[in-house]
């Protein structure tokens, strides 16, 4: 992805060769946005362990008995991996899903307690998976009737799959960019880390839940889609992050209450209590991509608004409502990014519309001025 509304070839080079660094003048071309109040908090909190959903919710799980903690000690299999980077492909490459959200933990967990660097690796070309489930085009997936699963299962196995899909999202982010590190700084990877360990867990209670049900993960088709669109942007971090939080992490929003407003009239509290703690959490992941997002196009010379929609148009992604706005402004997605009917405080359309025009605007001039500064850097490095 280039500036928005103009291709200049004098962009950041954050993946892409022919691309030059510009000056982080363009903070002032950055639409004001309220950002999840919780970030900070969510940034600075401790190690979460509570990877079983209890009687009353979530808890951590009983201690292992010494001889048990010995032989786990004896085969870490972190041990090896000797920065973030190594630990993300290692999750990547694992491909029992519940082993997976285990190494999940075990890595974020590491690499906090450690101090272990954040390094370079790379990623494989897709995540390890299981036998089952089947991947399938998402037209093929069975309705409930024909699943052979109750409703409950059927939507749980589905959120199975969406988070088991985070887990190895979150950590190929980490480590496909890796080679940006002093580009987008330790917080980028920090926080994407921090993403992985929540889905890990997400995953943990949605399987735990299933075995309570008598099913497990795999015992229906799923499609391939997330990955899809996760292969779609990895080669730009903009798109990346336009893709997967802005697009597909925000959809969870929207769904998430429907979702337990359904399992609540099928009479399943248990599991339409984890589904709304899972919804819940989900706000800090769209706040992360959120905050990066914004901060790489004030580092690219690109206003936010026009490059997210340039970035979807250049990637085929469709945004769907209904949208839930209140959990969309609590993640800090400005309305007129997603949603064309509204003002987002700005007015009204017409006054939207002169906004979006200015943004163009102000493309041109962050690419026009990154083009002279770097034909002034050559000529001095020449004299």
């Amino acid at each position: 992805m280039l500036c928005a509304s103009l291709r200049c070839s004098f962009c950041l080079p954050l993946f892409r060769p022919h691309r030059v660094r510009v000056n982080t003048f363009s903070s002032s071309f950055v639409l004001q946005h309220q950002p999840w109040s919780g970030l900070q908090n969510w940034r600075e909190s401790s190690l979460n362990e509570n990877r079983v959903w209890g009687s009353k919710g979530p808890e951590p799980p009983p201690p292992p008995s010494p001889l048990l903690s010995s032989i786990q000690a004896e085969e870490d299999p972190t041990a090896t991996a000797s920065s973030l980077a190594e630990l993300g492909t290692l999750v990547l490459s694992t491909s029992d899903p519940l082993t997976k959200s285990r190494l999940s933990h075990l890595a974020y967990s590491r690499w906090r307690s450690d101090g272990l660097p954040l390094g370079v690796s790379k990623p494989p070309d897709r995540p390890a998976r299981p036998p089952k489930p089947h991947l399938v085009p998402p037209k093929e997936i069975p309705a409930p009737k024909n699943s052979g699963l109750p409703l409950n299962a059927y939507m749980l196995h589905n959120l199975a799959h969406v988070e088991l899909n985070a887990i190895d999202l979150a950590w190929d982010t980490v480590v496909r960019f890796s080679p940006f590190s002093e580009v987008l700084g330790e917080g980028f990877f920090a926080d994407f880390a921090h993403v992985a360990d929540d889905e890990s867990r997400h995953f943990a209670w949605c399987s735990q839940r299933l075995a309570e049900l008598g099913f497990s993960y795999g015992d229906m088709p799923a499609h391939n889609l997330l990955w899809r669109e996760c292969e779609k942007s990895s080669g730009d971090v903009t798109a990346r992050l336009a893709v997967i939080p802005l697009v597909q992490e925000a959809r969870g929003l929207d769904a998430g209450p429907r979702l337990v407003q359904k399992l609540v009239g099928f009479g399943d509290h248990r599991t339409s209590n984890i589904v709304a703690r899972i919804a819940e959490e989900e706000v800090a992941h769209v706040a992360v991509g959120v905050f990066w997002f914004i901060s790489v196009c004030q580092k690219m010379g690109c206003i936010p608004c026009s490059t997210f929609k340039d970035l979807l148009s250049e990637y085929n992604v469709e945004l769907k409502g209904p949208f839930n706005y209140s959990a969309r402004d609590e993640a800090g997605i400005p309305r007129h990014w997603y949603d064309g009917s509204s003002t987002d405080n700005l007015g009204n359309n017409e006054k939207l519309g002169n906004n979006e025009k200015l943004a163009a605007v102000y493309d041109r001039l962050a690419c026009i001025i990154s083009m002279e500064k770097e034909n002034s850097n050559l000529s001095n490095e020449q004299s």
